[in-house]
C-alpha cells in the first residue's frame, strides 16, 4: 500500500528529531557528512512551507532566508565552524554580545571561523535551530552550484559578487543595480525578485546584507568542495548535561517566589497569565491612569502606543504602574522569560478593568503574575517549575493559584492572519499525549468584534518550521479537525494537570483561559511565517484576547 504524502512528511519529521537526538548525545557532526546528509534529506521530503522553494535545484528561497537570518546570530553565515552551548560565562567575557531580533538567545563571535550560540530554552529551541541551519547548509550548496562550473571554477557573476562584498566591507560605491544582477543569477531568481529580497534585508536589524549573506555561504561551500575545509556543528559538554534538567526553568521560578514572598503576597490569590509583557500593563493602568473607560478607548491607546512606543502615554502609564502594584522581573536566569507582578491591593482604584471590581478585603484582592512567551517544551519546564510549592524554613508552601491563562501566537488553518482560536484540547504532534480541557474562553466571548473566532483542537508541534502542507490539511481535513497548530499548549497543559491532579501543589478545580490569535496561516501561499510579522494587525486580537481574560479571571 503507497503512503500518504501526509504519512511521508510525519515519517520524516520522527527521522529528523531521532537524527538530531542522535547528533546532540554525539557531540559533533559535519553538516556535509553522512549525519549531516540524513538531516538534509529529511528536510528536503518534508518541504516545510516556512522554507518554500527549498527543493529546487537552482533557486534560492528568499524569504525563508529572511526568515531565519533573524532567528540567528548576525555574521553566522561567515562561520565555519557553529557552537551550541549552556550558559558558560561568556556573558562575563568581553567578546561581543549579539541577541537575534526574533529569537532572544545570546550568541558570541569568537572569532573569524566561530560562532557560539547559547541555548537556555530547553530542547525545542536546539532542534529550531538545528533546523534552520540544515536549510542553510541545502541553499549554501545550490549556491556553490549557481556560482561555478563542473571543474569547480568560478564563473563571472561569483567574482563579480566577491568584488561587490569587498566594496561593501570597506564603505565603497558600487552599481546597486549591476550588483543585484549579479546576484540573481547566484540565487536562480528573477531581477525583480532579488532587488525585493535585498530591500528586505537592508530594512532588517539584525543581519548583514543580501549580498554579503550569498557570497559568504556560497564561499564556505567552494572551500569544503574544493579545499576539504569541513564545517562542523558541535555541543558543549555542559549543554549535553543539563538539557532536561530544568536547570534554568528552576532558578526562573524559584526568583517569582522569592519575591512574591518577600512582597508578603504568598497568601494571596494568585491569576497567572503567559501573554506579551504589554497588554495586560496597558489594559489595567491604562483603565486606571488614564481613566479609560471602554475596551475600544484602551485598544485605541495600545494602537497609539503601537505606532510610537516613545509616546508620552506609554510612559505615563508605566511611571503609574510602578506606583500603584507593578513590579517588573527582567529575566537573569537565562530563560529569556520576563516576568510582571501586579499587587491589586496597592492600585488606587477599585475597578481592575471598566466595570470589573476588585474585593473590598485585601487578602482577597488578587495577585497577577505575566510571563512572557515560552519556546515549545520550555514551556513545560517553567510552568512545572513555577506551579511547584515553595520551600522556607523548611516548610513547602503552595501557591493559591486560581486561575492560568495561556494567549499565544499560531498557525490558523480555517481562518486569516489575526483570527482568533479557542482551543478544547491540546493534541501533541507525534505521540500519544492528548490533552482535553474544559476551558473558560468560548467563542461567544468574542463575538461581534470583527474578528473571526474557530474553536476546536490545537495542535502542538514539535516545530513550525517542520510542518508542510500535507501535514497542516491532514490536522485540518481529518477527524482530528484541528483549528490551528503552536508550540506550547500541550506543554503547559502537561504541567498543569500534574500540579493539580497528579503532585497537589495546587488546588484540583484550577480554572483555565487559552486563546491564541492567528500569526500566520501556512496553508496560504503569501501567508507563512516568512511572509512577516502581523504589525498593527496583531494590536487588537492581543488585547481583545488579554481584554477578556481579565473579564473573567476578577468577575
Amino acid at each position: 500500500m503507497k503512503r500518504t504524502r501526509a504519512q511521508e512528511s510525519r515519517a520524516a519529521i520522527e527521522k529528523l528529531y531521532i537524527t538530531m537526538r542522535h547528533l546532540f548525545t554525539r557531540g559533533t557532526y559535519k553538516p556535509m557528512g553522512v549525519s549531516g546528509e540524513s538531516l538534509i534529506s529529511s528536510l528536503l521530503v518534508l518541504s516545510p512551507e516556512i522554507y518554500g522553494l527549498v527543493t529546487e535545484k537552482e533557486k534560492i528561497e528568499l524569504d525563508g532566508l529572511l526568515y531565519i537570518m533573524e532567528r540567528l546570530p548576525k555574521g553566522i553565515e561567515e562561520c565555519r565552524f557553529v557552537r551550541l552551548i549552556s550558559r558558560e560565562g561568556y556573558e562575563n567575557s568581553d567578546f561581543d554580545t549579539l541577541v537575534p531580533v526574533r529569537r532572544k538567545r545570546n550568541c558570541y563571535r569568537v572569532d573569524e571561523h566561530q560562532m557560539y550560540v547559547e541555548m537556555t530554552r530547553g530542547k525545542s529551541d536546539i532542534y529550531d535551530i538545528l533546523t534552520h541551519l540544515t536549510f542553510l547548509y541545502i541553499e549554501s550548496e545550490i549556491i556553490r552550484y549557481n556560482s561555478t562550473d563542473h571543474k569547480g571554477k568560478e564563473n563571472l557573476n561569483w567574482k563579480m559578487l566577491s568584488e561587490i562584498v569587498e566594496k561593501e566591507a570597506k564603505g565603497e560605491d558600487f552599481d546597486h543595480e549591476a550588483a543585484c544582477s549579479y546576484l540573481s543569477h547566484i540565487t536562480g531568481r528573477t531581477f525583480a525578485e532579488t532587488v525585493t529580497a535585498v530591500k528586505k534585508f537592508e530594512a532588517s536589524n539584525n543581519s548583514n546584507s543580501l549580498f554579503a549573506i550569498i557570497y559568504n555561504l556560497g564561499k564556505l561551500s567552494i572551500e569544503e568542495a574544493l579545499y576539504d575545509k569541513d564545517r562542523e556543528i558541535s555541543f558543549s559538554a555542559t549543554l549535553r548535561e543539563r538539557v532536561g534538567h530544568h536547570v534554568y526553568g528552576e532558578l526562573w521560578a524559584s526568583r517569582i517566589k522569592a519575591v512574591l514572598d518577600e512582597e508578603k503576597l504568598l497568601d494571596r490569590p494568585i491569576h497567572i497569565i503567559s501573554a506579551n509583557l504589554h497588554s495586560v500593563l496597558n489594559i489595567i493602568y491604562g483603565h486606571q491612569a488614564l481613566a479609560l473607560g471602554s475596551y475600544e478607548t484602551i485598544e485605541g491607546v495600545a494602537m497609539d502606543i503601537s505606532v510610537s512606543a516613545k509616546m508620552n502615554k506609554a510612559k505615563e502609564i508605566t511611571d503609574y504602574a510602578h506606583r500603584h502594584g507593578y513590579i517588573n522581573l527582567p529575566d537573569t536566569s537565562g530563560t529569556n522569560i520576563g516576568v510582571q507582578i501586579f499587587d491589586t491591593a496597592k492600585m488606587s482604584h477599585d475597578t481592575v478593568i471598566p466595570g470589573i471590581k476588585l474585593p473590598k478585603e485585601k487578602k482577597n484582592k488578587p495577585v497577577i503574575v505575566v510571563m512572557d512567551y515560552a519556546f515549545g517544551e520550555q514551556a513545560y519546564e517553567c510552568m512545572d517549575e513555577l506551579l511547584k510549592t515553595y520551600e522556607k524554613n523548611g516548610q513547602n508552601i503552595s501557591l493559591d493559584v486560581v486561575s492560568i491563562s495561556i494567549m499565544g501566537k499560531a498557525g490558523i488553518l480555517k481562518g486569516n492572519k489575526g483570527d482568533i482560536m479557542i482551543p478544547n484540547s491540546h493534541v501533541f504532534e507525534g505521540t500519544a499525549d492528548n490533552y482535553p480541557l474544559v476551558n473558560e474562553l468560548t467563542i461567544s466571548d468574542f463575538e461581534g468584534y470583527g474578528l473571526g473566532v474557530y474553536d476546536g483542537p490545537m495542535i502542538t508541534v514539535l516545530g513550525t518550521s517542520l510542518q508542510n502542507r500535507d501535514v497542516l490539511s491532514y490536522f485540518m481535513e481529518s477527524s482530528w479537525k484541528a483549528a490551528g497548530l503552536e508550540m506550547e499548549g500541550a506543554h503547559y497543559q502537561k504541567a498543569i494537570q500534574a500540579a493539580s491532579k497528579i503532585r497537589h501543589s495546587i488546588r484540583e478545580d484550577v480554572k483555565v483561559l487559552y486563546a491564541y490569535y492567528a500569526s500566520d496561516n501556512p496553508l496560504e501561499t503569501g501567508s507563512t511565517l516568512a511572509s512577516g510579522a502581523l504589525g498593527l494587525d496583531g494590536v487588537r486580537p492581543t488585547y481583545l484576547i488579554t481584554y477578556k481574560i481579565l473579564e473573567k479571571i476578577f468577575s
